[in-house]
This record gives structure tokens, sequence and C-alpha cells, in this order.
């Protein structure tokens, strides 16, 4: 299996996206390209003493910014580190492409040049989330579309309860509609309208959900909005520096709370690897016809090798083959339903 990444897309790169690399190929047993210019590659190879066993350099010319035009990715600066990822993986000659530059210019790269699966009108970020008890739960839409209509959340959440049953084996995922509350009369018209079409649809749709039940365990897969499904999540990663910082300042508060600390240290590190972003490494950006994954910003080597080994089950796992299914089986409901 060979997997592209954009290598000098994020804070840290390239030296980050080298290191995670070269651990992905050791321990994942994958093959992977690192796109950028090669001359600055093979200097920072040999600087951080990187084998190129089983890492090829695809020369590339720039980097995409954020100040950037999203569109550039596709022509003007195709030729790009984060340009040439994707159109490798359109040419065949990879089977998944990740990046950690600009997300607007990920989802235009990853809608216009990879291309979309038949039928899907767009595509949508679905990030993973800790939650009660050790597992994760799904947001779908992350943040790709600010603007939605009922018909693109059905598909959001037809594409996301593939994901978690495919990748995840969760035979029947849940499936909820982020709301203010769960109440019939509650929301918007957009919310209104959806819930219709989600009760008709082929998932395990529990109804609405509120943000407060999410991180609990209400579901496996949370549909919004990109706008609102970003909040959400900006909310909780807050929240999740909020209790690190609080847990570090009650434990280290005295000589008895660090007596306290060393009782509870497996526990502890058990729970902060839990609520650990890097663990997980990327979010895919699905309903793409091929795997893309979009790596957070600031990623390390260790974030880059979760990005890697995501992109790795996503693929030998035939996800994007469910959705292809699912989504075909849905627009052939439709037309007979119109007909």
């Amino acid at each position: 299996m060979k997997i592209v990444i954009d290598g000098f897309g994020g804070d840290n790169a390239p030296d980050e996206v080298l290191k995670g690399a070269a651990w992905a190929v050791r321990d994942l047993g994958i093959e992977v390209i690192v796109t950028g210019d090669v001359s600055v590659l093979e200097s920072r190879m040999k600087a951080l003493d990187i084998s190129d066993s089983g890492i090829t350099l695809e020369n590339a010319k720039g980097v995409i910014t954020t100040e950037d035009s999203p569109k550039s990715v596709v022509k003007e600066k195709s030729g790009t580190s984060m340009g040439r990822a994707f159109y490798m993986l359109a040419e065949g000659k990879a089977d998944a492409a990740i990046s950690a530059g600009s997300t607007a210019a990920i989802v235009v790269g990853g809608t216009l040049i990879e291309k979309r699966i038949k039928g899907v009108k767009r595509t949508a970020l679905l990030p993973l989330m800790p939650c009660l008890g050790g597992t994760k739960y799904a947001v779908i839409d992350g943040g790709a579309n600010l603007d939605c209509r009922p018909e693109m959340l059905l598909q959001f959440a037809i594409l996301g309860s593939c994901f978690m049953k495919t990748t995840y084996g969760i035979e029947k995922p849940r499936v909820g509609l982020l709301n203010i509350g769960s109440e019939e009369e509650k929301g918007r018209e957009l919310e209104h309208e959806t819930k219709k079409l989600l009760e008709k649809a082929p998932i395990n749709f529990v109804g609405y959900v509120e943000a407060r039940d999410v991180p609990l365990g209400a579901v496996d897969v949370l549909v919004t909005d990109g706008f609102t499904g970003n909040v959400y999540l900006k909310a909780c990663e807050g929240m999740g520096a909020l209790m690190k910082d609080a847990l570090k300042s009650i434990f280290f508060a005295n000589i008895k709370t660090k007596i306290g600390a060393l009782c509870v240290k497996s526990k502890l590190a058990d729970f902060l690897k839990q609520v650990d972003y890097k663990e997980i490494g990327g979010s895919p950006l699905l309903g793409t016809a091929k795997p893309v994954f979009k790596a957070h910003g600031s990623s390390d080597a260790k974030a880059f090798f979760g990005a890697f080994r995501q992109a790795k089950m996503f693929v030998e796992r035939g996800a994007i083959d469910d959705m292809t299914k699912a989504i075909a089986s849905l627009n052939i409901g439709e037309e007979l339903g119109n007909g």
C-alpha cells in the first residue's frame, strides 16, 4: 500500500512529516510518498538520520498557505506539495492522501482533483472524538460546508454511518441530528426538514441529540452543518484543554496531591491518551472517490503516524466501496420516488 503525504503541510513540516512517515513505514508496513522540494527533504532526512527505505520523494515546488485561494490548488498552484499529492492520488500512484495544510484547499483539492463518489453532492469532514468508556464517535460535517441543505445532511449521515460500520466495526451505528433540544418543535427549518429525511433513510437514526449528551455516548455519528459542527468541535477542544490543565493543577498542588497522582498514574495516563488528538491523527474527507485525510495543523510525528494508521485502515476495510453502494442505492430510491 502506498500513501502520499504533503511534505510541507502543517506548522511542523517537513521534519515531523518525515519522522511520522519513517515511523509508519517501520510499524505499519506501508510505502510512503512525500511531496515537496526534494533538495530540502533530502537535507532534512540526512540531518534527522532517516532512512529512505520505504520512502519516495516526489519533487514539488511551493506551498499552499491559508492566505492563498483554496481553488489555486487545482490550477496555478497544482505543482505545490499539496497539489502534487492530490494529483498523484488521482493518477493512481497512491492509495490515499494526507495533508496538514489549509482545510479549505484540502476540501477543494479532494473534491475537484480526486473527484467525488458518483451521486455525492458535497464532501464532508469527519473528525473522530473521544467518548465515555474509551470509545469514539464521529462528527460530520466538521467544517467543510458552512451552509447545508437537508439532502446534504442526509448524505452526510449515510457516509458517516458507512464509515463507522466498515472502519470501526459498529454493526448499526446510532446516528443523531445535533439540535438545541429533543422536542419536535426545537431547532431551525434545516433540522426539521433533515429529520424527516433521516427517519426514512436506511440508517439507525435515533433522533435529535443535544450537545451535552454526545460525549456521554448518546450517538456514534453526530450529523450537523459544517459551521455548527466546527463550533462544536472547538468547544470540545477547549473543554479538553481546560480539563488537562485543571488536573495538572490539582495533582501538583502539594506533596499530598502528588502522592495521590502516583496512585492513579496509570489510569490518568489512559484518560489522557483517550482525549489526545494525536492518537487519531486525521479526519477523513468523506465523499471523495479515494481516501483523503486532513491532519491537524499542529501535528507532530505521533499525530502524522496516527493519520497514516487511519488511512491504512480506511483503505484496507473498503469503506469507499460501501459508501459508493449506499449513495447509489439512495439515488435509485429518490428516482423511484420521483417517478
